[in-house]
């Protein structure tokens, strides 16, 4: 049991609100994109399996058609899903990579322009 008589710790200081925080999310703009490439993939995917059951059947093929439809568009979207998750972490990645990379001078390293390389 703590002390009644010692100290309280101090509370940490609060966060300076001007300070920009760093966060791994994509920006706003890529994460709508990402969402309405899954859109899209997932109605072609439903399209083509509607297609692809409707040439393979004759007479009422209701519920078989719809069945193609909904499994084309489920494996279209989440195959999609897995490519933009791939990709959103690659550039959260290398944003990090670039953001800790320290600054580096645009000359080379004798200070002189490069000669261009010499071919025989």
């Amino acid at each position: 049991m703590p002390d009644p008589a010692s100290p309280r710790p101090r509370a940490a200081a609060a966060p300076d609100a001007t300070a920009p925080t760093r966060t791994a999310l994509p920006s706003v703009g890529a994460r709508v994109l990402a969402f309405a490439a899954i859109l899209l993939a997932g109605a072609a995917g439903g399209f083509i399996g509607y297609a692809f059951i409707d040439l393979q059947t004759t007479g009422d093929n209701t519920l078989a058609v719809g069945i193609g439809a909904l499994v084309g568009a489920l494996l279209a979207a989440g195959g999609t899903a897995v490519v933009v998750v791939l990709t959103l972490r690659a550039m959260g990645e290398w944003r990090t990579i670039q953001a800790n990379r320290p600054p580096t001078d645009a000359t080379p390293g004798d200070g002189g322009v490069r000669k261009p390389p010499r071919v025989r």
